[in-house]
């Protein structure tokens, strides 16, 4: 039993996106992002699908991929505060419902930028490099990985 712990998970942090609700909460936030980028008079309507995209992926990448640790008080002996949050999530289970919620949702705003976009050439390169950013490091091979020791503290 833990004393002064308020919850009754390990690590929080790896169920979160499991919640009820977490999904639809996240398509929202997308979708709301997309509305007041394109209700800004001067963004175009490609220019607008390419910056949901870019911030998406910007967002996500910083949440999930560069920030470690968790804001909870675990009884980990401080595992968690080694990995990131895609390595902490469904405790480190490859192809679980999150994870693939959350490979295929980056995919998809990538098809409806560029489809958008008319597979402009430059809105097309900045999409693709956004989504890489965000795919590579979602590969199961670089589970733990840090390349050149980035973020290996």
């Amino acid at each position: 039993m833990n004393v002064g712990v308020a919850h009754s998970e390990v690590n929080p942090n790896t169920r979160v996106m499991n919640s009820r609700g977490m999904w639809l909460t996240y398509a929202l936030g997308v979708g709301m992002l997309h509305i007041v980028l394109l209700s800004i008079p001067f963004f175009s309507v490609p220019v607008a699908w390419t910056l949901t995209n870019v911030i998406h992926n910007l967002g996500m990448y910083v949440f999930l991929h560069a920030v470690k640790g968790t804001p909870f008080e675990t009884p980990d002996q401080g595992k968690a505060r080694l990995l990131t949050h895609w390595e902490q999530l469904d405790y480190g289970v490859q192809f679980t419902s999150s994870r693939k919620f959350f490979t295929i949702s980056p995919i998809i705003l990538y098809f409806l930028a560029s489809f958008y976009t008319k597979y402009d050439t430059t809105h097309f390169i900045l999409n693709t490099t956004s989504l890489l950013t965000v795919l590579i490091p979602k590969l199961p091979q670089l589970h733990g990985v840090r390349i050149f020791g980035i973020n290996k503290y």
